[in-house]
């Protein structure tokens, strides 16, 4: 080991180990830093102590010189960071330590005191959850791109028709926009969730110190606000073990993926020949290095991959917090890389997802040709017998069965079986089975809270752009 480097170890030790007579090995010191993953969280920890710098100059507990000085201590480091010219070190195991220790060659002794009444037990968790926030608002932002640009294809599909599926099988007709429509909905919720999650998480832990508090006459209240939080946690233990905001940033970005995963699986199930509803875009596709005519969907099918390592992430925070006592235990180290690889991974996943709907190109005509391949209006006619001669459904479900059986038998399709063959099955079956038996008439009926009648679909994306897009 060199001699600087031993000085380093030996300053450093200084920090915490006044208790110890010998320096970490390399081992563990290897092994205990951070650094390599929690330096992304140097400006909002530099935040931190610049709030935390001046409230305790506000409280009379450093000088208003010494508090200048660490201001402009932590302005150079912030620079130094930004130019990259910040030198980072496994021997100062975590972000945190890197800028009180960097503080204090820059000034002096006088950086020592920036750590008054504050542990790294309360500074790591605040610091973590203002990260958590900002990303949790970056992710809404994202979410409402994708908004955008499924309400952008819904408005170019207001009119086209395709076939809704059950058990993959084909169901009823639907307006491709109500289809888009409904994943609207989904990511809708997830920024719901996200508001919810960050009215929870708004709660300061600075003023908790290592778990008990402080004796210093702190001032929670204002750093609380001035650090963008809606006011103090209650409790000193629970403000530095709470993970709580980790788990609600994780589940949510799970749920996220598990709706970003169903239209990818969607996609890729269209823009195969059987189906052919869409064409992908070669800007968000690839080719094989054997089959030549290959275009295939791979941004999707690594959305749709991803989702379990995103999942995986949330698990893995529950597992590492589920046996914790009260208060800190280093294990909760663990959460950061965690939710750093979740969320890096959610916002490629969200900005390709949108790319892609934007590019996407819908072929109406080749729904329009599934929508003939299997009676797919039949319930229509089950619900004419019901409304028209007070049929039990039961018993025009039976009716309306039989006729399909007789289609079948044919090989015809439903709206083809004439009036007299009809009423081989139910004599009370009229010429208004023809109409009742159309695409159109399908659609219109269809007016119930929620539903795809052309005149719901339409306010329904009124409402979308209005709610979600402000517009």
């Amino acid at each position: 080991m060199s001699k600087e480097k031993d000085k380093l170890i030996s300053k450093v030790s200084k920090i915490w180990g006044g208790r110890f007579k010998k320096n970490n090995s390399k081992l563990m010191r290897d092994f205990n830093a951070s650094i390599e993953f929690d330096k992304r969280l140097c400006f909002h920890d530099l935040e931190l102590s610049r709030v935390h710098s001046n409230m305790l100059a506000n409280k009379k507990i450093i000088t208003s010189k010494e508090n200048i000085q660490i201001q402009k201590g932590l302005k150079l480091i912030e620079r130094e960071i930004k130019n990259n010219k910040f030198s980072f070190t496994n021997h100062l195991e975590d972000i945190h330590m890197h800028i009180e220790y960097r503080l204090t060659e820059l000034i002096g002794d006088v950086g020592k005191k920036l750590h008054t009444a504050r542990s790294r037990n309360d500074q790591v968790v605040t610091t973590f959850k203002m990260y958590v926030k900002d990303e949790l608002k970056e992710v809404d932002n994202l979410l409402k791109d994708l908004q955008g640009a499924l309400i952008e294809q819904a408005d170019l599909h207001i009119d086209s028709v395709m076939p809704g599926f059950t058990h993959l099988q084909i169901a009823q007709p639907i307006i491709l926009a109500h289809h888009l429509l409904a994943y609207v909905e989904m990511f809708g919720r997830d920024r719901e969730r996200i508001t919810d999650a960050l009215n929870r998480m708004n709660k300061s832990p600075l003023g908790a110190a290592a778990l008990a508090g402080t004796s210093f006459p702190i001032d929670s209240k204002k750093t609380s606000k001035l650090l963008g939080f809606r006011e103090p946690m209650e409790n000193s233990m629970d403000a530095v073990s709470d993970r709580d905001f980790v788990f609600d940033s994780l589940s949510l970005a799970s749920i996220v993926m598990v709706h970003l995963s169903r239209l990818s699986e969607e996609i890729i199930l269209w823009s195969s020949p059987g189906f052919g509803f869409v064409e992908l875009p070669e800007s968000f596709s690839t080719g094989s290095s054997i089959m030549p005519q290959k275009k295939n969907p791979d941004s999707v099918e690594l959305i749709r991959g991803k989702t379990g390592r995103i999942s995986s992430a949330f698990f893995n925070v529950l597992t590492m917090m589920k046996g914790l006592p009260l208060a800190y235990s280093k294990d909760m180290q663990e959460d950061k890389e965690a939710f750093f690889d979740a969320y890096d991974n959610l916002f490629k996943c969200l900005q390709v997802a949108e790319g892609l709907m934007r590019a996407l190109k819908f072929k109406p005509e080749a729904m329009k040709k599934m929508l003939t391949l299997d009676h797919i209006t039949a319930t229509d006619l089950a619900d004419w017998l019901v409304k028209d001669f007070n049929i039990p459904f039961r018993e025009a479900h039976s009716i309306t069965g039989k006729i399909v059986n007789l289609a079948e038998k044919k090989n015809i399709k439903l709206e083809d079986l004439k009036l007299n063959e009809l009423k081989t099955i139910d004599e009370r079956i009229n010429n208004k089975v023809f109409e009742v038996l159309s695409l159109d008439s399908s659609l219109k009926s269809k007016k119930s809270l929620g539903g795809t009648a052309p005149i719901l679909v339409k306010k329904a994306l009124a409402k979308a752009k209005s709610k979600w897009l402000g517009r």
